[in-house]
């Protein structure tokens, strides 16, 4: 999965959208339910650093795999949805697996 850029592409994919997931689902309601501020923090600092990876491996791999820019941007716009990256993973599974 690691030797192309499409799969370390999916990997960062997967990452990221199990830190927004923790961010919205664990992060916020321990904010604003238990007055724990430091857990929008701690997940909030993660999910930040695999989102500008993710933005990162983007741009490689739309130059890499050579994908048009309709892709790239749907790829965007999929790690700005709640469960999205998960989505995105599954089509760009069966776009690696017919190569």
């Amino acid at each position: 999965m690691l030797r192309t850029p499409l799969g370390r592409f999916r990997l960062i994919g997967i990452l990221e959208g199990i830190s927004y997931l923790l961010l919205l689902f664990v992060g916020m309601p321990l904010k604003y339910g238990a007055d724990l501020p430091v857990a929008v923090t701690v997940t909030g600092a993660l999910h930040g650093v695999l989102f500008v990876l993710y933005v990162l491996a983007l741009i490689y791999v739309k130059f890499a795999d050579r994908w048009s820019y309709g892709l790239a941007i749907g790829a965007f716009l999929a790690s700005l949805l709640p469960f999205g990256n998960f989505v995105l993973d599954a089509r760009l599974r069966k776009r690696q697996s017919h190569r």
